[in-house]
């Protein structure tokens, strides 16, 4: 996103990461980077976080507010709980600063292509002003409502892709123990009413084992959560999404929370015995008669 916004906007972008290679990176492609957030807060006028977590929002907005300038921007780009975005939207308001929540969906795919899904709450006038460095990472940029509008979109969003991981691990396993190839299933379907973008890039990543995350489950067992939070508020129940959260609890316990959100796949196999993966040639052994 933000190598985005440098390559497509004639503004000086700063940018911070705690790891070191990224600020490289950053760099080598002509951005500015510190040593330390703190500059970021003191000098830039809007600032985009991105962050796995509500309580490293939470510090980081506490941190504008402390150091930063009136009339800065924040712009929340992160899956962050409606609730606390809230409770910072009312803080910053009161110190003379803005913040949008604007939370993406796409995926690493979307944010190197500038294709992410964007879904914003807060301000009208703010988002106004924001909209046109949005368009630099995202290729659809809706305005919901009010503040924490965007992060309950999100939510939804979430809730929706998080059942579908569920629904498709649960029929790949599923013809798997019934004997089908699953490589041969997902050309047979992928055109269909089950496939879909997630179809098409998380099935091939389960045929072949590649769990490399780039989406982890840990974010999106993050978002059920606060979802599953809001529901409570509300006094309604999302009986699926909980089923789903469950799944990613229990591949926490196992370690491999840290995988690729597909790979809740495993729970899928482990109960029902099997394991969706490419099928192997059997390669004929010259030795044998063969009859015609």
């Amino acid at each position: 996103m933000s190598l985005n916004l440098l390559k497509k906007s004639d503004y000086p972008i700063i940018g911070y990461d705690v790891f070191k290679e990224k600020r490289s990176i950053f760099k080598v492609n002509g951005g500015i980077s510190p040593d330390h957030a703190d500059e970021i807060y003191q000098t830039c006028d809007i600032i985009f976080l991105c962050l796995p977590s509500n309580d490293l929002v939470k510090s980081s907005i506490h941190e504008v507010i402390e150091k930063g300038k009136k009339g800065t921007i924040i712009v929340d780009l992160s899956s962050t709980s409606p609730t606390l975005i809230r409770e910072m939207h009312e803080k910053a308001r009161q110190a003379g600063i803005s913040l949008l929540d604007s939370p993406v969906s796409g995926g690493e795919p979307g944010a190197i292509a500038g294709t992410l899904v964007m879904m914003c709450g807060g301000d009208k006038g703010v988002f106004d002003e924001v909209n046109p460095l949005l368009h630099y990472m995202g290729s659809s940029v809706t305005y919901m409502g009010t503040s924490g509008c965007g992060s309950v979109a999100k939510l939804a969003n979430n809730m929706i892709a998080g059942c579908y991981l569920g629904a498709m691990s649960e029929g790949l396993a599923f013809a798997v123990k019934a004997g089908l190839d699953p490589e041969k299933l997902f050309y047979a379907i992928k055109d269909g009413y089950a496939g879909s973008p997630i179809f098409e890039v998380k099935t091939p990543k389960i045929i072949s084992r590649n769990f490399e995350a780039s989406a982890r489950i840990a974010v999106h067992q993050k978002d059920l959560k606060n979802a599953i939070k809001l529901a409570e508020e509300l006094d309604i129940e999302i009986p699926m999404s909980k089923m789903v959260l469950d799944y990613m609890n229990e591949m926490e316990d196992l370690g491999m929370v840290n995988e690729d959100q597909c790979a809740i796949v495993k729970i899928y196999e482990k109960n029902m015995g099997v394991e969706v993966k490419k099928q192997e040639l059997k390669v004929l052994n010259t030795q044998d008669k063969i009859e015609i």
